[in-house]
């Protein structure tokens, strides 16, 4: 959904060779066919690398965006949208209170390497994860098991979050019961991650073989995770290469699929880390598909006949502000005033595709618990000078850190959002210091740790609850954001543990309209990335999630 979709995963460092990215030439298997003459083999370009080949480990778009073809999690999301559906599990039901979750699971499901799919499966998976020792239990590499089901058996690490998860279950063959202490508002949503997706009870024994290892921030991860072969998951592909030198992961069809067989034989996710670059491979035929459209470049892509569908709103893109770092943001009449000081609206109508809208919140309005009674800031330079002066910052210096080398579905064009807002600072009179980063790992390692005052970041959903976003940020204190403010948290947590849906959206309405009043950054705006394929392509659903099944394409 996303990213390094966690601020935890931003001290990964995976241990990947580098190598060049190939779009100059087509490899050979992209020649080949069916049998019939159809081309049987389907390239997309991806923005970044994976970071491992267990979406377990991961918390990063690009990692999901590969395990997804090949790893099925319990729920999953109707095909192009953001409602639940059955996955693993054909349908599923809670208690009243929302902490006793049943599962009756599909029938005839097999491993990719041919064990058999069923309730013991899944718990194996759960208990697998519940029982992480060592540096599995580090933030940066079990990001999702911990946001969604709290710590371990035994924490290592007094600060890691008490464990929400209970147990799990088998009922019978087909029947799986996963209990946790108390509701969250993580579920139902949670069963629908890939980095809950379920993997052969046979792989599982292999992994636990094998340790992940840190020295400082960076990880190492174990070396099933890193190449092909061992992982087994339940989907339409399965993985059978890593090339790292040539930056592509190769997938090949599972004929023992249980649902609809993937319609292309072999897909292929190549890393081509520009837009350009993944334009010009796209109009070269090096290429099938690729994602993250640059705006500028989707009338013409159209013109020469291709297809950019553009995906729904799911996202929020936002300017955050580390009080920590600059003595001069914990006044609240500073940070009104670089709100009122940032012309959204122009950041909207020439930077972001068509279709992209101002936000007025840290959600986008296709979530339930948007509110529209939060405070606005409207653009007013004359204001913002004004609350610079009312609180003795009329000459404001402040540092403000972009990111290089990257393009994210909610900020296709780093530099040049910067220097629009840069502008509009320094209109008001704020002299601002640019620190330009690259990405990974330095732009994210750096505002984690609380080092960038103004820095750019931003957020696709995983699921549609308001906590998955206002919690991802605010549910308490932040390096990131470097304050504290425990009425602020408590009106951010309150809707985490309410079972019913009316009242927790109610909840989450309150706790927007708290944190507009706070003010602890500014949100920028919402919009639909696009993506692209070539004209002889019948493409999949495209989801708001930017989940897109590949199973579904097929060639014309």
């Amino acid at each position: 959904m996303r990213i390094p979709r966690s601020r935890a995963a931003r001290a990964i460092t995976a241990a990947l060779a580098v190598g060049l990215i190939v779009t100059g030439c087509a490899s050979e298997r992209d020649q080949e066919d069916d049998g019939n003459g159809a081309k049987d083999t389907f390239v997309f370009g991806a923005p970044g690398d994976p970071s491992s080949l267990d979406p377990a480990l991961a918390s990063d778009g690009e990692t999901f965006r590969v395990t997804r073809q090949a790893f099925e999690a319990l729920l999953e999301h109707e095909s192009g949208g953001s409602k639940l559906v059955g996955g693993l599990a054909e349908s599923w039901e809670s208690n009243d209170k929302g902490t006793v979750w049943t599962f009756n699971l599909r029938k005839g499901v097999k491993f990719h390497d041919g064990e058999t799919f069923n309730a013991d499966a899944v718990c194996a998976n759960y208990d697998h994860w519940f029982n992480w020792k060592g540096t599995y239990q580090s933030s940066a590499v079990s990001y999702y098991w911990q946001t969604i089901m709290g710590g371990f058996a035994k924490n290592e690490d007094p600060e890691t979050p008490e464990a929400n998860y209970k147990s799990c279950t088998a009922k019978d063959e087909n029947t799986a019961v996963i209990e946790v202490k108390k509701p969250s508002a993580n579920l139902p949503g949670g069963f629908s991650l890939q980095a809950l997706a379920i993997h052969s009870p046979k792989a599982l024994k292999e992994y636990e073989k094998q340790e992940a290892t840190a020295k400082g921030d960076a990880i190492t991860y174990p070396k099933y995770s890193q190449e092909a072969g061992m992982v087994a998951g339940t989907g339409p592909y399965k993985i059978t290469k890593w090339n790292k030198g040539n930056k592509e992961v190769s997938l090949e069809r599972f004929d023992d699929y249980w649902g609809d067989k993937a319609k292309v034989k072999n897909l292929v996710v190549r890393t081509i880390d520009t837009e350009d670059g993944r334009r010009q491979a796209l109009q070269a035929g090096d290429i099938d598909g690729y994602d993250l459209v640059a705006p500028a470049d989707v009338k013409t892509l159209e013109g020469e006949g291709f297809q950019v569908p553009t995906r729904g709103v799911f996202n929020l893109f936002y300017v955050g502000m580390t009080q920590s770092a600059n003595p001069a943001l914990k006044k609240k009449e500073v940070r009104e005033a670089i709100a009122h000081a940032l012309d959204r609206e122009n950041l909207v109508k020439t930077q972001l595709p068509e279709g992209g809208k101002v936000a007025t919140q840290f959600m986008p309005d296709t979530v339930a618990g948007y509110s529209d009674k939060v405070k606005t800031y409207p653009y007013d330079t004359a204001k913002a000078k004004e609350l610079l002066a009312d609180a003795g910052e009329s000459k404001l210096k402040i540092e403000f850190c972009y990111p290089t080398e990257v393009t994210r579905p909610y900020m296709p064009a780093p530099q040049d959002l910067f220097e629009l807002m840069k502008a509009d600072l320094e209109k008001a009179g704020i002299t601002v210091t640019p620190k330009a980063m690259k990405w990974a790992p330095d732009y994210l390692d750096a505002t984690e740790a609380g080092s960038c005052a103004l820095h750019m970041l931003g957020w696709t959903g995983d699921f549609n609850d308001g906590f998955n976003f206002i919690g991802t940020w605010f549910a308490g204190f932040d390096k990131q954001w470097g304050f504290k403010n425990e009425k602020l948290f408590d009106a951010v947590n309150a809707g985490n543990e309410i079972a019913d849906a009316a009242d927790r959206t109610a909840a989450y309405e309150a706790a927007n309209e708290a944190i507009m009043d706070y003010l602890p950054g500014v949100p920028i705006s919402s919009s639909p990335p696009a993506i692209a394929f070539a004209k002889n392509v019948n493409p999949p659903n495209v989801s708001p999630l930017t989940q897109e099944v590949f199973s579904e394409l097929s060639f014309k």
